[in-house]
């Protein structure tokens, strides 16, 4: 099989294409290296950069006639998409858009689809199911439900088949230690520099986090054991930002207090997404405790910062 992943120079879409190459799969990235690393493409994948909302896209498809498509290529900082809402649409509506009609043009058979917890708002649950009702806080929140709706009628429309993915908050190996999503890594970065990290609110407030590998692995599983489907990513189990500061010192043998700031208008007090359908549907569960994923993320870091002061 020939998948093509946008996105694949990035923090996720990178562990995609590296699990698919080592399941013998053929793989085209496209990434216009905005946010995304050249030197995080696994040498083996074929690589295009090319914007998702360019008119060259339909070029690389008509190349290389991918018989599936991964699309994790978006604009992700839920502040830069209320400040700047129409770019915030144009790179996640739009592009997906233009994917979407190559994919349909040349007869993709599968399409996987990253969506986020950002769809579902305020949440009425504990531990949110995919049934729960959609209703978006932010500009990003929107941005990523529009094209769910999209891939539903192109689908019903063209037979595009299509699997979307509900991603919890995701950390690990390759994500960036500042911006909108990058807290564990931030939080590491700020403790080994003897810095207290920064909390919005009192903490307390709660996040389901899951491991890049285990989201990696539920895209490659997307492609062959779902069909129509949405579906949770996460870990079905909620962890506080507070205790998140002291499992780190723990892990890190610091003593490092944090600085509670004001909270942050819009933001979700608590956010932890159930994953019973995913694990029967797709035949996954996560596989990397908290513990594991946190030491392996400390140790990245550790080196970026090594790198960083030579």
């Amino acid at each position: 099989m020939k998948v093509l992943v946008t996105g694949g120079a990035g923090f996720i879409g990178s562990h995609i294409v590296d699990q698919l190459i080592a399941s013998n799969q053929q793989v085209v990235v496209v990434d216009n290296l905005s946010t995304g690393k050249r030197s995080q493409i696994h040498p083996s994948a074929a690589f295009y950069l090319c914007d998702i909302t360019s008119p060259e896209l339909q070029t690389v498809f008509a190349q290389e006639k991918p018989d599936a498509v991964i699309h994790q290529a978006a604009q992700i900082d839920v502040r830069h998409s209320l400040a700047a809402p129409l770019h915030d649409a144009m790179v996640n509506i739009i592009g997906t858009l233009r994917l979407l009609e190559c994919a349909v043009l040349h007869q993709v058979q599968k399409f996987v689809y990253a969506s986020s917890a950002a769809v579902y708002g305020v949440p009425r649950a504990s531990c949110i199911e995919e049934t729960h009702q959609t209703f978006p806080l932010s500009c990003y929140g929107i941005s990523k439900l529009t094209p769910e709706h999209y891939i539903r009628v192109m689908s019903d429309q063209s037979g595009l088949d299509y699997t979307i993915l509900r991603y919890a908050n995701v950390y690990g190996k390759r994500q960036e230690l500042t911006g909108e999503g990058g807290v564990i890594p931030g939080f590491i970065q700020k403790m080994l520099q003897n810095t207290s990290p920064g909390i919005f609110g009192d903490g307390q407030q709660t996040r389901d986090f899951i491991h890049v590998e285990d989201v990696a692995a539920a895209n490659v599983a997307s492609l062959h054991h779902s069909s129509r489907e949405v579906l949770n990513v996460s870990t079905s189990q909620a962890l506080s930002i507070n205790d998140l500061v002291a499992l780190l010192n723990e892990m890190m043998s610091l003593r490092i207090e944090p600085v509670y700031l004001p909270a942050r208008e819009g933001d979700i007090r608590h956010s932890c997404l159930n994953n019973d359908k995913t694990r029967e549907v797709l035949q996954w569960e996560p596989q990397v405790t908290l513990h594991r994923g946190l030491h392996q993320t400390i140790q990245y870091v550790r080196n970026r910062l090594s790198i960083a002061s030579r």
